[in-house]
């Protein structure tokens, strides 16, 4: 299973939820009908959509069975699945979100850096986090990023001088 999204509370009265997307393909899916799946305890509970909409880069949510505010908040902060068969096959040099976290980054005259913990797609260019000594933010651009094996679990990079040290996080 990959996740797709994730849960952040409850949307108005009628069971709706704002949904965090976590795919380039929201409007896939999250469209009306389509299934996605929630970890209940030790289940995995399927979930149709019966209402969805954009809004301000996240989504709003209604699914089947979920028809008030209290029934939505017991899906706050749950990630929502989807079986890794259903995605869609990318193009040459793109890449899933999960097929980066977990690679090592190592610059391409063999200095270790870290490992990608997750990848910020807020604004612009995605952002590789990387777990090394501290966090080091890493921007996800084919002139920085020179190889990228999610199969060998590696990614090297070429960052401009300083980078590394500039971006790493104080403190972490």
């Amino acid at each position: 299973m990959v996740t797709v999204g994730r849960v952040v509370r409850p949307h108005g009265n009628r069971g709706h939820v704002v949904v965090a997307p976590e795919t380039d393909f929201a409007d896939e899916r999250f469209h009306v009908d389509e299934q996605v799946y929630v970890r209940r305890g030790e289940d995995m509970t399927a979930l149709t959509v019966i209402a969805s909409r954009p809004q301000a880069g996240r989504w709003i949510v209604g699914f089947a069975g979920v028809e008030s505010i209290d029934a939505a908040e017991t899906l706050r902060d749950a990630e929502l699945r989807i079986a890794a068969e259903a995605l869609r096959p990318l193009e040459a040099g793109a890449f899933y979100v999960h097929d980066l976290v977990g690679c090592e980054v190592r610059t391409t005259a063999g200095a270790r850096v870290g490992i990608v913990a997750r990848v910020d797609l807020g604004a612009g260019v995605p952002m590789l986090v990387v777990e090394g000594r501290g966090e080091v933010l890493v921007p996800f651009a084919s002139e920085i990023c020179r190889r990228v094996d999610p199969t060998g679990r590696v990614i090297e990079i070429d960052p401009p001088e300083g980078l590394v040290d500039l971006n790493r996080i104080a403190g972490r």
